[in-house]
């Protein structure tokens, strides 16, 4: 598994910091992202050898069976290492591991190795952990696993497994969409435009998919499943149409949705620095609305793999500010994050309103005029703050640059009063809620 250094390009940069990157550049923080992965799931190891902990030894065979995977099928390898739970259970595993009395199961080491073998069609034997109940393998499934067994052999073959343990036997395969006696496989979403593809897994198993979120739905059914389908089809439609350059950066980044419990009547999403390429989301009300979260969402995603590698900010100074899109004060790594996501959106509208007619077009406007002052009134906070980097300097420049681009188009006046009064009624509720 190894690893190479990674230099954001100053072209790059200044690409990024406008909102835009393009698939290049999505590759290029994809692959930093990858990087990171790769020294967590070390971290696990190295970590658990070093604590002396019970279960170095499985974590220790579960990494050689990845490594054995890896020199013949390298690919297979990758995909799981890259897979968004893999990195926030490795950097939470490898933290616990170092704390006294914490809870930690590096053996899952074993399952990555499943993942692998199950994914280049090798064949090897396995120990891996149960944790309440069930056998959690990253991008393929969930075994469930009867009684009280804390552990149990997988025995791989031909891309697919049986799971046995002290009086039971479940065969797993990773090619099926429908759940089985023991087996619930994770289900594929894909969606096809103008020679432009989009694959993403729904996960709504794994308890690594987004670290934190409450809202987090159960398994979804196969109607449920049907119609996020039929709503990504029209979305990476629009997509490709309208927004080509989003289209490629979201085939690029974004490889998993995690389902969230609807909430009131809208959209709800949400990503994590820890997840990257996952994106958390309440079932898509049409093909529209699903295509602005992607665009929402993919910002960031940039921005938090980017961070990674650039810092922007300075640590947190305690202070709150009003963010026109949240309803509680937010820290200034939250604004940032805010402005450069709002930056996205506000070129999205900008150019779907140019897509629509009559009253569509009117609301689309709405939304541009919106959230291009909404992020250019955040990145005023940001650039009056002191706590920039040079780095972040340059690179806020660049977001007010092409804000102050949008804020000279022209917008209808039916429009303009539409925002205002969208605005208004936030910071009036902002105000009465928090002072």
């Amino acid at each position: 598994m190894n690893l190479r250094e990674h230099r954001i390009p100053a072209d790059t940069f200044s690409e990024l910091s406008s909102g835009g990157g393009g698939v290049a550049a999505a590759r290029l923080l994809a692959a930093t992202q990858y990087s990171k992965h790769v020294l967590l799931v070390r971290g696990v190891l190295d970590t658990a050898q070093a604590t002396g902990h019970p279960q170095a030894g499985d974590a220790r065979r579960g990494y050689d069976i990845l490594a054995a995977v890896q020199s013949g099928h390298p690919e297979a390898v990758d995909a799981v290492l890259r897979y968004p739970a893999v990195g926030a259970w490795a950097r939470h595993t490898a933290r616990k591991l170092s704390e006294p009395g914490a809870t930690a199961v590096p053996a899952q080491l074993g399952a990555l190795a499943v993942a692998a073998a199950l994914r280049s069609g090798t064949a090897c034997t396995v120990e891996v952990p149960v944790i309440d109940g069930v056998i959690t393998i990253p991008s393929v499934g969930q075994v469930l696993v009867p009684g009280g067994a804390t552990r149990a052999t997988v025995r791989c073959a031909g891309g697919a497994a049986e799971v046995v343990g002290d009086g039971f036997r479940i065969e797993i395969s990773p090619s099926a969409q429908d759940d089985t006696p023991g087996w619930l496989p994770l289900r594929a979403l894909a969606a096809e435009a103008d020679g432009r593809r989009l694959r993403v897994l729904i996960d709504d198993l794994d308890p690594w998919r987004m670290p934190g979120s409450a809202g987090l739905s159960g398994r979804l059914n196969a109607t449920r499943v049907a119609c996020w389908q039929s709503t990504l089809d029209a979305a990476w439609d629009l997509l490709v149409r309208c927004h080509p350059t989003v289209a490629d950066e979201v085939a690029a980044v974004v490889s998993v949705f995690a389902p969230m419990a609807p909430e009131n009547a809208g959209q709800s999403s949400a990503s994590s620095r820890e997840t990257f390429g996952c994106v958390a989301l309440s079932e898509p009300l049409d093909g529209c609305s699903l295509a602005v979260t992607l665009a929402h969402e993919v910002q960031h995603a940039k921005l938090s793999a980017l961070l990674d590698a650039v810092p922007l900010l300075a640590p947190d100074d305690g202070s709150r500010h009003y963010a026109p899109w949240r309803d509680d004060p937010r820290p200034l790594g939250g604004l940032l994050q805010g402005a450069y996501a709002y930056l996205g959106v506000t070129d999205f509208w900008r150019r779907q309103r140019a897509h629509e007619k009559g009253k569509a077009a009117v609301l689309a406007s709405a939304e541009f005029a919106q959230w291009r002052v909404a992020a250019r009134l955040v990145s005023g906070t940001l650039a009056d703050s002191g706590r920039l980097t040079a780095a972040g300097e340059v690179f806020l420049a660049g977001m007010i640059a092409r804000l102050d681009a949008c804020a000279a188009e022209p917008v209808p006046e039916e429009a303009l009063a539409l925002a205002r009064e969208a605005s208004r009624r936030h910071r009036d509720r902002w105000v009465e809620r928090n002072g």
